[in-house]
């Protein structure tokens, strides 16, 4: 249930509303499409994934950071054949950022994140999962 009233805008009563997140995501955002052109370089200073490395065996997250460079380049293909998931989220993240930030800056706040239901809790843990087999899958991670 979100804090607007469905095809109004306006807030329901009783919802919380913080501008201060609005502002908070957009400069996460702002940030992270600043700062993109140096992705390649920060890249090679992180560590590997250790449970690849104890393992051999990639884990959900494997292929984030390459995702990352791949989309601080604009290779959308090259993104999501790193890891689909995480090319998504990160897209989500800088989209939704830029998104609420404009919107704080203009005076409306962003609702404040709500607890989700079960299934939608569900189809976020199927995502993980089918995205994990996907890339144990690929083999290329």
């Amino acid at each position: 249930m979100s804090g607007v009233m469905p095809g109004t805008g306006a807030p329901r009563a009783g919802a919380r509303r913080q501008p201060q997140l609005g502002l908070l995501w957009g400069g996460v955002a702002a940030s992270l499409v600043v700062l993109s052109p140096w992705a390649a370089s920060w890249g090679t200073l992180l560590p590997p994934c250790a449970l690849k490395s104890l393992f051999g065996v990639p884990c959900p997250a494997c292929g984030t950071t390459r995702s990352a460079i791949a989309l601080s380049r604009f290779d959308l293909p090259g993104a999501f054949s790193w890891n689909p998931l995480a090319t998504a989220a990160l897209m989500a993240l800088v989209a939704g950022g830029l998104v609420a930030g404009v919107l704080a800056m203009r005076g409306r706040e962003v609702p404040q994140p709500v607890r989700y239901p079960p299934w939608a809790r569900g189809l976020a843990v199927a995502l993980i999962a089918g995205n994990w087999l996907w890339l144990l899958a690929q083999g290329r991670v």
